[in-house]
């Protein structure tokens, strides 16, 4: 028996990984484990033992009985299976399905759903953001740049995000935050570019239209960008002037711990912003920029000033309304046509009571369609005086002075000279005086600069103008762009906010729009009451009487 143990041994080794081997064959093939269990033996078997008759002389190598199969094992409870992801396709159908419910769009942009609808749609791939684990890592930074919308001039609070941390626990809950994100950069991207408010809704003095990113581009160009918190902050102004009033409100923002800055700098700063917003994308790499509370206009060329005068702006009655338009047109010693609220204010009433003599006096021409007109034959009281034109010849007593810079618009509002009578007025600090036009201190140099960039005209040939030219009109070569703005909070070549005064109470109506209250930002004194005309209804008995009617009818227009 000695001599058997190390084959025994050995035997009982080879059984033991056979039956270690069988349950993992078992889950291989998919097949319970069949595994005979023999009596072990002394004796060794080698090769292999092949099958006996039932008769042996040896019981020792008996074939042993089978044993039945081994029960499989019982499978995990609920509470052990491990947490599988929805297929990602499921997702997006859930997403296509909640896109179509009018709840799930209630307050949001309809060209927002549309692009969202459209987008995912189209789309092949799983959800843009969300994964069964929560964001994905490009969620996270646009979902983290969106809550930082403060730092941009913006409201954070105006934007719905879904938990950052959360992990959504069905399909339906993916679905849903990865629309709530959607929204919220659809949003983000609108209000980025100017579209929280429509600006004429703020003031009709406002005509102005943001460029406003189309959603299907915004949903296009975000799903392919490597950091959407980048794309997200490039959707903002890209003017030196935004900039370096957000970086001030960051500075005013750090110091408001201390004490200071006031609230009221630190909105006032947020509103410029905002209308930094309604700007033109692009300025132009020359371009005129009037300032109306700055009470100045400068001639800007690859963003540097080359240029700068003094200005009279309109009344807060006759408002200079905010718009961009190129300057097509230089008028030396032109005639003078009257714009609309100068015929039906100041024109019109005299002729409704036969006081002709402030077309007399004053040299004013009238005419219907071209035609001169006597006006004496017009029965004032039963037509539109609109229909007819009324101007003034070029001359000393020409309201525009020696020259007129026309840019078309639907105001008909232009730069100009003035009368000698009235440049007494820009020695004063607060210039605003009659309707609408801008008049300047130094027209001349203005049209030297404007003509040499513009047509590459020596001065000698502005001054032949200048002082001989009668109604000449000299286009532009180049077009060169005229933005008429209003901007109270201007940051300097030294990094200093300078502020100016809200002279036609808009900051007041914006802060009103932004904040929900106008504190801190005070109406400004409403306009004069207008002399009623002391024009007698016939025809005045001397001149002087009918200049001075004159002068009192058209107070607001002539301003002196």
């Amino acid at each position: 028996m000695r001599g058997h143990l190390p084959a025994a041994v050995l035997l009982c080794a080879a059984q033991a990984l056979v039956w270690a081997a069988a349950p993992v064959y078992a889950q291989l093939s998919g097949q319970p484990p069949q595994v005979p269990l023999p009596e072990p033996t002394l004796t060794p078997s080698l090769p292999p033992p092949t099958p006996v008759p039932a008769q042996t002389s040896d019981p020792a190598v008996a074939a042993p009985e089978a044993l039945p199969p081994a029960a499989p094992e019982a499978a995990p409870g609920a509470d052990q299976l491990p947490l599988t992801a929805a297929p990602a396709g499921q997702v997006v159908a859930i997403i296509r399905a909640k896109l179509a419910d009018p709840a799930i769009g209630k307050g949001a942009q309809a060209d927002d759903l549309a692009a969202l609808s459209a987008f995912y749609g189209a789309r092949t791939e799983g959800p843009l953001w969300i994964t069964e684990m929560g964001l994905s890592a490009k969620g996270q930074k646009a979902l983290f740049e969106i809550a930082q919308a403060d730092d941009w001039g913006l409201d954070a609070a105006s934007f719905e995000l879904p938990p950052a941390d959360e992990l959504p626990a069905t399909p339906e809950a993916q679905a849903l935050a990865e629309i709530t994100l959607d929204l919220a950069i659809l949003k983000y991207a609108r209000y980025a570019s100017g579209g929280r408010f429509t600006p004429a809704t703020i003031s009709e003095l406002f005509d102005q239209t943001p460029h406003l990113r189309d959603p299907n581009t915004v949903l296009a160009e975000i799903a392919v960008a490597e950091a959407p918190d980048a794309y997200l902050q490039s959707l903002h102004p890209k003017h030196e002037q935004f900039a370096q009033l957000r970086q001030a409100l960051l500075e005013a923002r750090g110091k408001a711990g201390e004490g200071k800055p006031a609230d009221k700098d630190i909105k006032r700063i947020i509103l410029n912003m905002e209308r930094w917003r309604w700007m033109p994308e692009e300025l132009g790499s020359i371009y005129v920029w009037n300032n109306s509370p700055e009470f100045k206009l400068y001639v800007v060329k690859d963003g540097k000033a080359i240029f700068g005068d003094k200005t009279l702006v309109g009344t807060i009655g006759y408002a200079t309304p905010v718009f961009s338009s190129p300057m097509t047109t230089i008028v030396f010693n032109p005639d003078w046509v009257a714009p609309e609220t100068v015929v039906k204010e100041n024109i019109w009433p005299p002729l409704q009571r036969k006081a002709y003599s402030i077309l007399k006096i004053h040299k004013l021409y009238v005419s219907y369609n071209g035609q001169p007109v006597d006006p004496t034959k017009v029965d004032w009281n039963r037509v539109n005086p609109l229909s007819f034109t009324f101007s003034q010849k070029a001359g000393p007593h020409n309201n525009l002075g020696k020259v007129k810079f026309s840019f078309p618009n639907r105001h008909d509002v232009y730069l100009h000279d003035t009368l000698p009578v009235r440049k007494k007025y820009f020695k004063e600090s607060v210039r605003m005086i009659g309707h609408e036009c801008v008049r300047m201190e130094k027209p001349v140099q203005f049209a030297d600069v404007l003509l040499a960039e513009a047509n590459g005209w020596p001065e000698s040939r502005v001054k032949e103008r200048w002082d001989n030219g009668n109604n000449s009109s000299v286009a532009l070569d180049k077009k060169i762009p005229v933005h008429m703005v209003y901007f109270t909070a201007v940051v300097d070549d030294s990094g200093k906010v300078e502020t100016f005064a809200d002279v036609y109470g808009l900051d007041r109506k914006l802060a009103v729009a932004m904040f929900g209250d106008a504190t801190g930002f005070p109406q400004p004194p409403p306009e004069p009451p207008k002399r009623q005309s002391q024009e007698a209804d016939a025809t005045p008995v001397d001149r002087s009487a009918g200049r001075s009617g004159f002068m009192q009818s058209m107070q607001s227009f002539f301003g002196d």
